[in-house]
């Protein structure tokens, strides 16, 4: 690991904590592996203020790409779980590829849990866009998750 440990945005953690919070009403079994995995790293992580992170350190709203041994590509933009969607490679931060990216660098190596086993990936370019995360949910996101809550 090129920083020696997980570093996350400060603002990032409050929002991911803030979904999770909001989401913790509904039982989602089928990523529970990618959100025992969140809740541990972001709980091992070094935070950082904004103006304090790299800009190679993946966080909320990053796009990166990574590939595999087998030149296997992939480069998809990581979002908040109410904002994926696989059509236009926006990634959830809970879902498996998205909760072993956060908090990582380009350059590390992270192995990625799919049912056909480990694929061990490196982490080959990390790009950040001006959509930083905000400190509060916008409304849309908020009503979504509330609908799921209800």
């Amino acid at each position: 690991m090129k920083y020696g440990k997980l570093i996350f945005e400060k603002k990032d953690l409050v929002m991911i904590k803030r979904y999770q919070h909001m989401n913790s009403y509904i039982e989602d079994y089928s990523h529970q592996d990618a959100l025992d995995m969140l809740e541990e790293n972001m709980a091992k992580a070094l935070v950082r203020d904004a103006e304090d992170m790299s800009d190679d350190i993946i966080r909320l709203y990053s796009i990166v790409t990574v590939t595999s041994k087998s030149g296997w590509r992939e480069t998809f933009q990581l979002v908040l779980p109410l904002e994926d969607d696989d059509r236009t490679n926006k990634f959830s931060v809970q879902c498996a590829l998205g909760a072993s990216v956060i908090g990582r660098s380009e350059g590390d190596m992270v192995k990625y849990c799919t049912p056909i086993g480990i694929i061990p990936l490196k982490i080959t370019k990390v790009v950040q866009t001006e959509n930083k995360c905000a400190t509060k949910l916008k409304e849309g996101i908020r009503n979504r998750v509330q609908a799921h809550i209800n």
